[in-house]
């Protein structure tokens, strides 16, 4: 049986050489070129040993950004701003008036001509020029403005404009791929690229703001601010509001306040021009590796409260000094910047779920919120 086998084997070996060469003449005298080493392989008989996992497949690489560029532009302006301010020099009698013009870039986000921006590029102006991709320039007025978020809206007379969609800033992931719009330096409008470098990201310029940067590498420079962060879809994911370098210049961290942060301040400062905020009443401090350990946490995150006000909503809801606040509507809260947010963002008058470890044990608290005044 063996040595029938071995003859069956033979003969199939054989009739596949005979058939390889054959086809190897047809392709020749089709020009086809046609290697020997590529006709033995294809005489040889198949192996039988299993084959190996299939390579992933590859995708066409990116060559240009041009479609998105072509999307996003338009909705892209260049903000001027002058303001009248007046400096008494000692020994002078009299204040000496001069005038201080700003430079920033500004994202319409509705056809009909409202315009979102950062507050520092319009705080103090007297007069406010928007210059649009066609080149018209238009005065602005500001529509409401809100310090601790940095943004603004302004709104110019004007219909029909190509806006930009809102993307979802929570579904963005560090290492995507996005563009920068603006006019830095006044040079005029210019597109950047890089990534999303980080999430979450606060700066040294924290004070009392809302801070939950997009922090990315693509350069970003003076007049970029109220500019677009887009994603590849052509959808804002953020709006650039600060750079952290030594020498004043771009040098690689670049910071954009996400759009799920902007939606809902640009929504309150187009419908009453102001924004409302939530209060809990409380103090809180980091959660370091030590206190984890000692108050018996699974993960070094949380926000550890130091004290509630008496008769807040914090006070009510029965938190206590000692009490780590791990979650906000089912949110983890890593840190009291991640607390603060969540807090202020809900709606005065609401009621939300806080997820709180007490002496080692989970506690599920219910706070219904106030206006922060």
């Amino acid at each position: 049986m063996a040595d029938q086998h071995s003859i069956r084997t033979a003969r199939q070996s054989v009739r596949a050489s005979v058939t390889a060469l054959a086809l190897a003449a047809s392709l020749l005298a089709l020009g086809v070129g046609l290697s020997w080493r590529d006709v033995i392989h294809a005489a040889a008989p198949a192996a039988t040993t299993t084959a190996a996992a299939p390579l992933p497949a590859m995708t066409t690489p990116v060559t240009s950004y041009a479609g998105v560029v072509d999307l996003v532009a338009p909705a892209v302006v260049t903000i001027r701003t002058e303001a009248r301010l007046s400096r008494r020099t000692r020994g002078m009698p009299f204040a000496r008036e001069f005038e201080e013009e700003g430079l920033g870039s500004g994202i319409v986000v509705r056809a009909d001509g409202y315009i979102l921006t950062n507050h520092h590029v319009v705080d103090r102006a007297d007069r406010i020029a928007v210059e649009l991709a066609d080149k018209r320039v238009l005065p602005a007025t500001v529509v409401g403005d809100d310090a601790p978020s940095d943004l603004a809206v302004v709104k110019i007379a004007a219909m029909g404009l190509q806006a930009l969609a809102l993307a979802d800033s929570d579904h963005a992931r560090v290492g995507d791929v996005v563009l920068a719009v603006g006019n830095p330096l006044g040079v005029g409008q210019t597109v950047t690229s890089g990534i999303i470098s980080a999430k979450g990201r606060t700066t040294f310029a924290a004070n009392d703001s809302y801070q939950d940067f997009i922090q990315t590498d693509a350069p970003i420079n003076q007049g970029n601010s109220g500019g677009a962060l887009v994603n590849l879809q052509g959808q804002l994911l953020g709006i650039n509001s600060q750079i952290v370098s030594p020498t004043g210049g771009n040098v690689g961290l670049g910071f954009a306040i996400p759009s799920n942060m902007a939606r809902p301040v640009m929504d309150q400062l187009i419908a009453q021009g102001r924004v409302r905020r939530a209060k809990l009443g409380v103090t809180v401090q980091p959660v370091t590796a030590d206190l984890a350990s000692s108050l018996r946490l699974a993960e070094v995150r949380g926000a550890l409260v130091n004290s509630v006000e008496p008769r807040s909503p914090g006070a009510q809801a029965d938190l206590r000094p000692g009490d780590v606040i791990l979650a906000v509507q089912g949110h983890l809260v890593t840190d009291g910047n991640d607390l603060r947010n969540a807090v202020s963002s809900s709606e005065p008058g609401s009621s939300i779920t806080l997820q709180v470890m007490r002496d080692g044990q989970p506690r599920t608290l219910t706070a219904r919120l106030t206006e922060l005044p």
